[in-house]
């Protein structure tokens, strides 16, 4: 298993390499200039001037690849233009917002799409079955920006005042300031001494929520998270769906299920540790898929709903012509990709012991 991994890993990097040159290349062969996006009618050509020289951008573009890739090995990223901070601190900023709605999304996803494609299944050319890939088939085509504001909309004005009135955009409550975890702790008195690991979990709120045994914050932030959740996570959940029926189905009609019914194995037992557990890898993949694509950003819902994730920050990066930010961001966005494959890939081995990874 170990050295799977290590050959896995040895092997993504030629992929992040190659992510890293195609990037740089095709952000600046976005239309328009840096200055101009920036200043507006502000950018005269001193200004000008000097906004490319302090961003290196007056040098041969060979050159600037060459000094961003010998930053980037260091571990640097190198400043945003448009916010005019470390692009690591962005990601410190903004990245754990988005790992928190897509865990929560993918969560919803599961519950709902694995068991509906169980049922539908089993219950195969029934109405149940019928049912299920109805609804599969309508979140599959809904928007996700017309289902945003359906649900903000639902449970943020008509049910307003209500038990079931959910919050219809923002993090948090508006002057809700949450303790970070490291401050309850002792660990730092602020978070101007805070190491940028700690300031990246602290951001997570229903995890500093748990480090700290905060059970109002725990609350606050998860109700906040519910309706971008699902407006997010309902594609991913009916694509599931169906793919955890077409899978369930195939092994349903395989012999070595035909023969743990003729045995005289309960047909609980037969369905979930025999054809659910065998039918399961395509599904896990798909899921995999869908968690990186969810860490990706979700920049209509996180508009939506009010959320500066990582979609948000990449769309403004993009049309700002903020190459530090674009790049930066990508790369990580690869390398969480990369990750997930890697986990899947190990997840596979614990499904089905007849693959062998080592």
């Amino acid at each position: 298993m170990t050295t799977f991994i290590l050959r896995r890993l040895a092997l993504a990097i030629p992929v992040l390499i190659g992510i890293l040159v195609v990037t740089f290349f095709l952000a600046r062969l976005i239309p328009g200039e840096p200055c101009t996006a920036i200043y507006g009618e502000r950018a005269t050509p001193a200004l000008c001037d000097a906004f490319y020289a302090r961003y290196d951008l007056d040098k041969p573009i060979l050159q600037q690849f060459t000094s961003y890739a010998a930053r980037v090995m260091q571990g640097d990223l190198g400043d945003s233009i448009r916010y005019s901070v470390p692009v690591t601190n962005l990601l410190v900023e903004r990245l754990p917002l988005t790992i928190e709605l897509a865990f929560f999304a993918l969560i919803f996803a599961v519950t709902f799409g694995v068991p509906l494609g169980i049922i539908a299944a089993y219950k195969r050319n029934s109405a149940a079955d019928a049912l299920t890939m109805l609804v599969a088939n309508i979140g599959v085509s809904m928007p996700v920006f017309w289902l945003g504001l359906m649900l903000a909309f639902i449970f943020g004005v008509i049910l307003k005042d209500t038990p079931f009135a959910l919050p219809p955009s923002g993090r948090l409550p508006a002057g809700y300031q949450p303790i970070p975890f490291y401050v309850a702790w002792g660990l730092a008195p602020d978070t101007a001494s805070a190491t940028p690991l700690m300031i990246f979990i602290s951001r997570m709120y229903t995890l500093n929520a748990i480090l700290t045994l905060n059970v109002e914050l725990f609350v606050n932030s998860l109700r906040h998270l519910i309706l971008p959740a699902v407006a997010v996570g309902t594609i991913s959940m009916s694509i599931i769906a169906r793919m955890t029926r077409s899978s369930v189905l195939e092994t349903l009609n395989q012999d070595y299920v035909r023969t743990a019914r003729a045995k005289g194995l309960n047909e609980r037992s037969v369905v979930f540790r025999h054809a659910v557990r065998n039918a399961l890898l395509p599904v896990v993949t798909i899921i995999g898929l869908n968690f990186g694509v969810l860490i990706s950003g979700a920049v209509l819902t996180e508009t939506i709903f009010g959320l500066a994730g990582v979609g948000r920050t990449l769309y403004d990066g993009i049309t700002a012509r903020d190459y530090q930010l674009v790049q930066g961001f990508t790369v990580v966005i690869a390398a969480s990709f990369v990750l997930i494959n890697l986990g899947v890939d190990i997840l596979y081995g614990y499904l089905d012991p007849r693959i062998r990874l080592s």
